[in-house]
């Protein structure tokens, strides 16, 4: 006879009634519902770990490192045909921007706090990405500030961020950012203090908000909100830790606990045992408990090597075996890392920066899903970060006549197009590394530009100074190496004029003897 099913929904995932599945019963809530009242605790913890915990530090610097790096370079790319123009023209207006860019960029006109370059204020934004889940900052108009540009910007701590007292979070009011009816951003409501300089004499519950506009009435931005939106109507950011955030704790805890007792055990070198009781010792000694145990206070038994230990009558020295570190100790964190690793999007080899149990292909195999990762994340923050960033610097150019474009505002869109290249890859086996890239040269996978920017290079850049470096060479009376050397033939494809001197049986055996 079959058993009947007793299932009480046609999805056992969502059974009410399974013994595993019954007190699970998440709450249904929207992004923002289910976020932005819990987004300060999961702050808080974020900096926590970041501060306390290695490997959260680590994991939080190696991703900055690969997306960020040595900071991201400007190369303009303007739509010209669309706009009319031939490449030539295209070629020396991008040498001009992009130099005029570096101009502003590499020096600290471009912040506020006149304190970091574009990278430093980059990797600021990234980082706060990381740990907050959101980055904040205010393109300001400072043309007193002395230099040849007058857009600068201010970092903001998320924090600041926030509904003021005495309002609501409402549908048109979400964690301090206030939308439209199609959840567009319309102003963000941010403090003058921040909210934890409690011991500067920040009142709390008293800050002061101020209504900033998303941007001018002429379309100019205002702030830049830079924050992943995981879910569709999510107004503000998410920490990375956030989804391992118990296994970082918890584990935090676990090797702490261990490291305790392994420096407990350690300190513990054998225990003297004695069979006596209290009458025992009376009837013996003559005296109280007490008067016993002060005697063998003040005898010292130093264990030494060759050293012949005298005890008293009935004792025994007993060696202590320590039984910590645990011996499934070293696998069960590396399990747990592994998990972390995964949530963080990075390979434990990564995440540890341990590769000694790994080979060639297992490395680069993890690396290349990683770099994917970061490639990712190096996009998302050039869309949201640099590039408006660029557009606000272009308007002002443009407008004070170092830039030529016509019908600025009409095409915005196509003259604000960029690249931004990334710190390089790297290489694991630059020999067979460099043979692939050569080979996508030339059979026609790929383009000079293209393996150059893995490498974190300008193409233009490199073959100007091969061109210097050439020019040189000339002068000097030296061989010159061609740029791109031309492919050696396989000798194995070429047919022989002449029948081969050995018999087939040779040629057999020689084929199959491996190199």
């Amino acid at each position: 006879m079959a058993q009947r099913d007793t299932r009480d929904t046609a999805h056992r995932a969502a059974s009410l009634t399974a013994r595993e599945l019954a007190s699970w019963q998440p709450q249904t809530g929207s992004a923002d519902s289910d976020l932005v009242d819990e987004l300060g605790t999961l702050v808080s913890r974020s900096r926590d770990l970041a501060r306390n915990h290695g490997v959260a530090s680590g994991a939080i610097q190696t991703i900055t490192d690969n997306v960020v790096g040595t900071g991201l370079r400007l190369a303009a790319t303007p739509d010209y045909r669309a706009l009319g123009f031939d490449k030539t023209w295209a070629d020396e207006w991008t040498r001009k921007t992009e130099a005029l860019w570096r101009s502003w960029a590499e020096t600290t006109d471009c912040d506020a706090a006149k304190s970091l370059n574009f990278h430093g204020l980059t990797t600021q934004v990234f980082r706060a990405g990381l740990l907050n889940g959101e980055a904040l900052a205010l393109p300001l108009w400072l043309p007193d500030r002395g230099g040849v540009f007058a857009t600068t910007l201010q970092l903001i701590e998320s924090d600041r961020l926030d509904t003021p007292p005495g309002k609501l979070n409402d549908k048109r009011l979400r964690g301090g950012v206030e939308v439209d009816r199609y959840g567009a951003p319309l102003a963000y409501w941010i403090s003058k203090q921040h909210p934890g300089d409690m011991r500067w004499g920040v009142d709390r519950l008293n800050l002061t908000y101020e209504r900033i506009p998303a941007q001018t009435r002429f379309g100019r931005r205002r702030v830049i909100h830079v924050h992943d939106k995981e879910r569709t109507g999510q107004s503000r950011g998410k920490p990375l830790l956030a989804s391992v955030m118990p296994l970082f704790k918890m584990l935090d805890h676990y090797e702490h606990s261990e490291l305790q007792a392994a420096v407990v055990n350690a300190m513990i070198a054998a225990f003297v045992e004695t069979p006596l009781d209290s009458e025992s010792i009376s009837e013996m000694f003559g005296g109280s408990v007490e008067d016993y145990i002060a005697a063998r206070s003040d005898w010292k038994v130093r264990l030494q090597g060759g050293a012949i230990i005298p005890v008293f009558p009935g004792d025994k020295v007993s060696a202590f075996t320590p039984s910590r570190p645990n011996s499934g100790y070293g696998q069960f964190v590396e399990n747990v890392l592994r998990h972390i690793g995964t949530g963080l999007n990075i390979p434990f080899e990564l995440l540890m920066k341990d590769f000694s149990k790994t080979n060639y292909s297992s490395a680069r195999a993890a690396l290349m899903e990683a770099w994917r990762y970061f490639m990712g994340r190096r996009q998302w923050l050039a869309t949201y970060w640099a590039r408006p960033v660029y557009e606000l610097w272009l308007e002002e150019a443009i407008n004070k006549g170092l830039i030529e474009a016509p019908n600025f505002y009409e095409n915005k869109a196509l003259w604000t197009r960029c690249k931004w290249i990334g710190p390089g890859r790297g290489w694991i086996d630059p020999v067979k590394e460099a043979k692939a890239s050569q080979l996508r040269l030339e059979t026609g996978l790929s383009t000079l530009e293209d393996e150059c920017a893995i490498q974190g290079l300008d193409w233009e850049e490199v073959l100007e100074q091969r061109a210097r470096e050439q020019t040189k060479m000339r002068e000097l009376g030296l061989a010159i190496q061609p740029i791109m050397p031309e492919p050696v033939a396989d000798p194995s494809n070429s047919q022989p004029d002449t029948e081969p001197d050995h018999s087939p049986d040779e040629a057999n055996t020689q084929t199959n003897t491996p190199v």
